[in-house]
């Protein structure tokens, strides 16, 4: 008495796992656009020394 493999109970399931799987990658995707938008929003390093360029010009 088995089930066979286009029974209501697959399509249901397979419809789950669908919504699960799209929340899931719903999920990543907003934590890595969260990643990049901090990551990006962090200051460039300031050089200790100055540019060479400036120096020219002073003396």
């Amino acid at each position: 008495m088995g089930f066979s493999a286009g029974h209501e109970i697959f399509k249901r399931r397979l419809g789950r796992n669908l919504g699960l799987g799209g929340a899931l990658l719903a999920l990543v995707v907003l934590i890595f656009a969260l990643t990049i938008v901090k990551v990006g929003d962090q200051p460039k390093p300031v050089s200790a020394k100055p540019a060479a360029a400036s120096q020219g010009a002073s003396g």
